[in-house]
């Protein structure tokens, strides 16, 4: 089986492993006693919290451990809005920031607070302009992931961070999926962190708060942690993220070659052996290990499945993988297609062999999944009053609509246009997306009974 998931959780590291179990033995003790063994545990927690902080590039009392990198992100918000509330109640947020920022900002304005969210490119990245117009002087915190976690782009924080820095505003990173690969650069203020990500253990997160950030720790008060995360403190899952941490960065540099060149292989190849794909993301500024591409005509959780039963382990946007059924908000933000889409993560030491035998199966998989979808009955397009022709696809989800819409569009003259009727919210990004990959034009969408009509122009032989 070939794990390629890592962006939702790495394998452990080897080295976890080794101080997870040597740290039982001897990190099991409260570090606030003064007793042998609580010193014996202080000094764990104290040399986890150093080697942490010198990964990150920080002092070792701004870095607190929480119980994971949701976690932290959630403390790490509200202590600074809390703590600035006398500037104002105004939260800046990128389009495609990790659901647990997304999550915090909503609950922020629930409150009564105010946020802005900055649109991306269609690359994924945001425009360090247009994060600077975002900036208010009632602007409280501004947050900015270090690189996104489905399309692996990278984010200008330090951009961003100037730009913040001159408005006296402090900037959170989510650096949750760039930590393995080196330090954030720029002047953030705030960085969180979660160790399963870079392959240390699950419930172990961490939170930077620089000095001189005003912070107020929410909550019942607590003396654990400088009183930012409250409750016992898991020495042996910090110990083993610290060393794990820094196992992985000392496999960075080489191990960032030569996984890029594995994903630089992929991105290359599957769209030369698969027709109708997609990929997305920036081509050059994304993390070496992360890719994404979106497959027309294709069902994501059917493609998943047949995949996972060729034995490689993948992870997808699209709505159809989805308990709410609605496309990805980061493939959504970016204006690309939704439908079929797959997400490869390498984890260190993936074998180059994996990825031949992923670019040898996936052709045969779509092209599977593909037939399968074209098989019902088709829809059967009735022409309108102005001489459209109509495709009543109510009731069925994305891809059938833009598979409906593929088999009639040559039954219109060029110029002629193609009324899709649809109730999946997911066709409101993939129909769009499909006139730009086959270069047709895309009128708009307009109300109608029971859903939407997305009018189509045809502009190609």
């Amino acid at each position: 089986m070939s794990y390629f998931d890592a962006a939702s959780s790495a394998p452990l590291h080897p080295v976890a492993r080794q101080a997870l179990q040597a740290s039982l033995d001897e990190g099991w003790a409260d570090p606030a006693r003064l007793y042998r063994e609580g010193r014996r545990a202080r000094l764990l927690l104290d040399a986890a919290r150093e080697a942490a902080a010198e990964a990150i590039g920080c002092r070792p009392d701004e870095l607190v451990f929480t119980t994971s990198g949701t976690r932290a992100v959630h403390t790490g918000i509200a202590g600074t809005l809390a703590g600035r509330h006398r500037v104002g109640r105004h939260l800046i947020v990128s389009a495609v920031e990790h659901s647990s920022v997304l999550h915090s900002a909503e609950t922020h304005r629930s409150q009564g607070g105010t946020m802005s969210e900055v649109p991306v490119l269609r690359t994924g990245a945001v425009s360090p302009d247009a994060y600077a117009e975002a900036l208010r002087p009632d602007t409280a915190l501004a947050c900015l992931q270090s690189a996104n976690h489905e399309v692996g782009t990278e984010q200008p924080v330090a951009a961003v961070a100037e730009a913040c820095r001159a408005a006296g505003v402090p900037l959170l990173v989510d650096a949750a999926q760039s930590l393995a690969w080196g330090q954030v650069e720029g002047g953030w203020s705030l960085l969180t962190g979660s160790a399963h990500k870079w392959g240390g253990p699950s419930g172990v997160g961490l939170l930077v708060v620089r000095k001189g950030v005003r912070y107020a720790p929410q909550g019942p008060a607590d003396e654990r942690e400088s009183g930012r995360a409250p409750g016992f403190e898991n020495i042996p899952g910090i110990v083993a993220a610290a060393a794990s941490l820094r196992a992985v960065r000392a496999e960075a540099a080489a191990e960032s070659a030569r996984l890029r060149e594995l994903t630089d292989r992929i991105r290359a190849r599957v769209p030369e052996l698969v027709p109708d794909v997609e990929v997305v993301g920036d081509p050059v500024r994304r993390l070496p290990h992360l890719l994404t591409f979106s497959c027309l005509y294709v069902d994501g959780e059917t493609l998943l499945h047949e995949l996972d039963r060729e034995g490689f382990s993948v992870s997808s946007g699209s709505s159809c993988t989805s308990s709410t059924l609605t496309p990805s908000h980061v493939l959504k933000a970016m204006g690309v297609l939704s439908e079929g889409n797959v997400r490869v993560s390498l984890p260190l030491g993936t074998p180059a062999e994996d990825v031949d035998r992923f670019l040898d199966v996936l052709p045969r998989t779509v092209a599977a999944v593909r037939e399968k979808l074209g098989a019902p009955a088709s829809t059967p397009a009735v022409t309108g009053q102005d001489g459209s022709l109509v495709v009543d696809t109510l009731g069925k989800r994305c891809p059938i609509p833009v598979i409906e819409l593929a088999k009639v569009i040559t039954d219109v003259p060029i110029g002629g246009t193609v009324r899709v009727l649809s109730d999946d919210e997911a066709a409101r990004l993939d129909i769009p997306a499909w006139c730009e990959m086959r270069n047709q034009e895309y009128v708009g969408e307009e109300p109608t009974e029971g859903g939407t009509a997305y009018v189509v122009r045809r502009k190609a032989p």
